[in-house]
């Protein structure tokens, strides 16, 4: 038995092997996992849960009801917003027996106090990013966006995907990296020395100093070549690119 943790999957229709991948991966774990935690990012984009009603949503309910049928195999599911699928709320977790996370938590692993997050608030050098992050996450913006038609949402979501690839071809690689500050500074807010988080989409088992004792930064990968997962027990640690 092990808890295992993926991010960064970035579903989408148009990507179907990511998808089936996520299905044997669903399949494979049941029965021989204590829990499964998805930090983020786990669809492309998603322009509300009441696509899923939609024909436009048709083609992710597989994955819904996959998460389902875990949930209700007895294993518990975790989930935090990643800056893809901020707009995912209480039906989706509803219908994929899913439990929403603040961004950051801490939870207990194997005896070892570990925080989990996305990651994207430790990029805190691109300050461009940051802003437009601080938006997405305003109520009122998610608000207005929400009274949009589903098709006017669907518009507004690959044209915002499109800006985001541009900006980011323009920026220095390493901006877009976390801050050592960042990472140290949310990490003793915790009061932890293990942090595992996803976003950057460079996969690494760091080992450092902190206030002078032994500390652990995981980073997932993403599932656009391949997949990216942790898996943990009570031996350990393992970040791994194929969970078989």
């Amino acid at each position: 038995m092990a808890t295992w943790f993926i991010s960064d999957l970035h579903l989408e229709p148009a990507r179907p092997d990511s998808m089936q991948t996520l299905l044997a991966f669903l399949t494979y774990i049941e029965g021989r996992v204590d829990a499964l935690y998805i930090l983020g990012d786990f669809f492309e984009y998603w322009i509300g849960d009441d696509v899923l009603d939609t024909p436009a949503g048709a083609a992710l309910k597989p994955i819904v009801q996959a998460l389902r049928a875990l949930r209700e195999s007895g294993v518990p599911l975790y989930f935090l917003h990643g800056n893809r699928d901020f707009l995912i709320g209480e039906t989706f977790a509803q219908r994929s027996g899913c439990e929403l996370l603040p961004e950051q938590q801490v939870i207990d692993l194997y005896g070892t106090p570990t925080l989990i997050m996305h990651g994207d608030s430790l990029c805190t050098d691109d300050v461009a990013y940051q802003q437009a992050r601080q938006l997405f996450r305003d109520p009122a913006w998610q608000a207005e966006v929400m009274q949009l038609s589903i098709p006017d949402r669907l518009e507004r979501a690959q044209a915002m995907r499109l800006e985001s690839q541009a900006s980011n071809q323009a920026k220095d690689e390493q901006i877009m990296d976390v801050n050592a500050q960042a990472v140290a500074g949310v990490m003793r807010a915790h009061s932890v020395r293990h942090l595992i988080h996803g976003h950057t989409h460079r996969p690494a088992v760091h080992q450092f100093e902190l206030d002078g004792q032994p500390a652990q930064r995981v980073v997932l990968g993403d599932w656009y070549q391949q997949g990216s997962f942790v898996r943990v027990d009570q031996q350990g640690l393992e970040l791994l690119d194929d969970f078989r």
